[in-house]
Parts: C-alpha cells; sequence; structure tokens
C-alpha cells in the first residue's frame, strides 16, 4: 500500500480530472443502490449523465444531518447482512445517527486513517499509544487503531482518561506518538508534575490532537496549545474528521491545515445560501464521499464553518488544506449584535490557570435573546475571579457573560458524563 499516495503530489488540474471520473462513478453508484438519492435525483429532475464536472455539483441540492435522522434506512447501499460493523455519530446535535460499514468500507477506513497518521509522520515500527475510546459505537477509536495496524506501528490501546495509567504505559512501552484529545494533556502534565514524574524526557515526541482545536486561523498555536508546550516540548499535530465523512484531515509536518484526500472525498465550502464562497473565506463544509460503499454522501453539509487553503505545501503536497474549525453552524450565538462560536469562548477560558473545570451555556431569555451563562469551578478569590474573567471576555469578544461558581464534585458530573465521549463543555437550550 502506498502510504503517499502520488495522486496528492500531481498538479491542481490533475487532482480537478481525478476527481471528476470518481464522481461520475459514484453518482452511477447511487443511482444504482441508493433509494434516498435515487428519490432525490428523481424528483428534482437529475439526470446524472449531466454532471460532468466538480462545478456541476451546484445542479444537486445539498444534504444535512436532519436527512439522515429522519431516512436513514435509506442511505443504506447495501445489505444489513453485508455490515460488520455498526457505529453512531456522536451526537453534539440532535439524535446520534447510525452509520454501518461493509467489509470494503472497514479497508478504505484503514487506508485513510494508514495515510492520514502517515502525513503527521507515524511510521511503520513506531510505538502509539492511543487514548481514545474504541468502543461507545465510536468510529474513530478503531479507525486509528485500523490504520495504525495498516501503517505498521505498534499499539498501546489505553483509552480516555486515567494520567496515572497512561504515564505507566509510556514509562512501559515508550510509544513515540499519543493520539488523544488535546486539553487531557495538561491534565497528564499536572499528574506528572505533582507526582515528580520525569515526563521531559519521556518517549514522546508527538501527538495527534482529536476533537478539540489546537490552532488560531492562522495557524500559530492557540492558547491550549501553548500552554502544552511551554510545559512539555512535543509536536502537536491537528486531525479533523467525522463519522459521516469516513475521511480525516491531518496535518503534514508543516502544520498549516490539515490535508485532504482527494481518492476519498470533494470537498465545497458553501455560504448560507449554498453557494461557493470566494477564495479564502469562510463558510459551512460540504462533502462528496468516494468509494464508500455502504452510506455514500453526496454533497453532504456538515454543519462546521472552515476556511480552505490552495497555496502550495512545503511537503510537496497540492491538495487542498483545511484551517481549524470555526464553529457549527448550529451553535451560532447571537450576543448583542455580536456574532460568535464557543471554540472563541472555549480559548478565552482555556487562558486562566485557576480553572479546574468550566461549562457554557446558551438559552434564550424572556425577550428572546440569546444569554451566556459561564459555569465554572476554581479555587480562587471568588468575586475576584468573576470579574477577570468578565473583563477578559469584554477585551476579547465584547461580550460580558452571566459568570456562576459551581463546586468542582458537581460541575465535573456533568462535564465528564460516563455516557459522553467527549467534555460536554457547551449546552444549547435555546
Amino acid at each position: 500500500m502506498e502510504l503517499y499516495p502520488s495522486i496528492e503530489k500531481s498538479s491542481i488540474q490533475e487532482i480537478k480530472t481525478f476527481q471528476e471520473e470518481k464522481l461520475k462513478e459514484l453518482l452511477k453508484y447511487l443511482e444504482n443502490h441508493s433509494p434516498f438519492y435515487q428519490k432525490l435525483f428523481k424528483e428534482n429532475n437529475i439526470d446524472i449523465s449531466e454532471i460532468q464536472t466538480l462545478e456541476d455539483l451546484q445542479k444537486i441540492p445539498t444534504t444535512a444531518k436532519n436527512d439522515i435522522q429522519q431516512n436513514n434506512d435509506s442511505f443504506f447501499c447495501v445489505p444489513m447482512t453485508e455490515i460488520v460493523d455498526f457505529s453512531t455519530t456522536s451526537g453534539t446535535l440532535g439524535d446520534p445517527v447510525t452509520f454501518g460499514l461493509s467489509e470494503k468500507d472497514m479497508e478504505r477506513i484503514a487506508y485513510n486513517e494508514a495515510i492520514s497518521l502517515a502525513c503527521a509522520g507515524i511510521s511503520k515500527g513506531d510505538v502509539v499509544q492511543m487514548i481514545t475510546t474504541i468502543d461507545k459505537r465510536f468510529i474513530a477509536g478503531l479507525a486509528y487503531l485500523l490504520g495504525l495496524r495498516k501503517i505498521g506501528a505498534g499499539v498501546v490501546r489505553m483509552g480516555p482518561g486515567i494520567p496515572e495509567l497512561q504515564w505507566d504505559s509510556i514509562f512501559r512501552y515508550q510509544p513515540k506518538f499519543l493520539i488523544t484529545v488535546p486539553s487531557f494533556l495538561l491534565k497528564m502534565i499536572d499528574y506528572a508534575e505533582k507526582n515528580n514524574l520525569d515526563y521531559k524526557n519521556s518517549s514522546v515526541i508527538g501527538a495527534v490532537c482529536i476533537g478539540e482545536s489546537i490552532k488560531n486561523q492562522d495557524f500559530t498555536d492557540n492558547i491550549l496549545s501553548q500552554k502544552i508546550k511551554e510545559k512539555w516540548n512535543i509536536e502537536l499535530y491537528s486531525t479533523y474528521a467525522s463519522t459521516e465523512m469516513s475521511t480525516a484531515f491531518t496535518e503534514c509536518e508543516f502544520q498549516i491545515g490539515g490535508h485532504q484526500h482527494p481518492e476519498l472525498i470533494i470537498t465545497e465550502i458553501l455560504d448560507d445560501e449554498g453557494n461557493p464562497v470566494k477564495r479564502g473565506e469562510s463558510g459551512e463544509l460540504a462533502i462528496t464521499t468516494l468509494g464508500v460503499e455502504a452510506i455514500p454522501l453526496l454533497r453532504f453539509k456538515t454543519g462546521d464553518i472552515v476556511k480552505a487553503h490552495t497555496e502550495p505545501c512545503q511537503c510537496g503536497r497540492n491538495t487542498m488544506r483545511l484551517g481549524p474549525v470555526i464553529g457549527r453552524k448550529q451553535q451560532m450565538i447571537k450576543y448583542k449584535g455580536t456574532t460568535l462560536y464557543p471554540p472563541a469562548m472555549n480559548d478565552i477560558l482555556n487562558d486562566f490557570n485557576g480553572i479546574s473545570c468550566y461549562q457554557i451555556v446558551i438559552q434564550s431569555n424572556e425577550i428572546g435573546l440569546d444569554e451566556i451563562i459561564i459555569k465554572l469551578s476554581t479555587e480562587n478569590n471568588e468575586e475576584n475571579f468573576v470579574n477577570e474573567v468578565r473583563d477578559h471576555f469584554r477585551a476579547k469578544l465584547r461580550v460580558s457573560p452571566k459568570i456562576e461558581i459551581i463546586d468542582f464534585d458537581v460541575l465535573s458530573k456533568t462535564v465528564f458524563h460516563p455516557n459522553s465521549r467527549k467534555p460536554i463543555t457547551f449546552i444549547d437550550l435555546r
């Protein structure tokens, strides 16, 4: 298997032509096998033979998460007897959706993770510690495992949490890379410092960071990333993926956005009207999956607001790169004339050393306006600290949220909920 596919270093035009051929194959497959898309083509009088170029995609309506929620079964293109793995989306917004993978899809996802993790510098013989869920119908953990096996790396399957056990494994098995939620690295550092562990001289040289952003839009380190690197001199690589797209965008050694894999996915960045944004502008990512057998998707709107980067990368790949996710479209907050996304608030809260746990709650007040409540746990003088946090919000985001101090034991139970794969730092009650 080729870990560095040649198509990624082909010219922009060659990549486009290649993708257009793949698109035609997909459209034929959907017309023959997908009840949902058969109906969509019929209702919209779409003749797939007229879709010849990537630009022609505009003639086809987009699909969204609620389409899958309402018509889950009609998205399946193979009989249930051919599904070898059942997984669900994490359900950040609304009810989770069931995704099934066929044997061929499992092969594809292993290939995707192998070339993605190779992009971040992981190679045959490296030991990698997975600090991520592999159960609870979560596809990502399984995908990392399959990809690492394809590369020929050694895997330490630790699962999330328990810093003491993580360090025991690091000193025992000498992993070179970790795959983890980046904020957990701060908990590991804190544990190591309190227990006098020589973590700065461990075997770890890098971490592939999932689930949280570690970069600003200009690719400089954000506050979370700075806090980790101030204490522990390791490389941090962003990776972005979702169950629906079965494809990852992972950074190379130059760390200026996650590289697209053109043989696996077609991307569009759309404005609120569904038109492509101008070059350099942010918009909602819509994806078309290539080579998926069980649940292929066409022009699926992910709900993520992102910006594409097309200038050449020094690594030699000519693929489009995605910058850090600016926010989820449905989590946009209109607050007194200001538009906000939760990641901007996370950055501010991560800037404070005195916060042991926090949760941002958005609700509508009695006159129908968005209201921001920040629940946090701290050991600092409460009154002074509340004012300091509020001043920081005012200075950085021009908003003044309501702040509630809550006991750590109480708040941590809702933030680190046993049924959730990720910390619940944002709740939308609107």
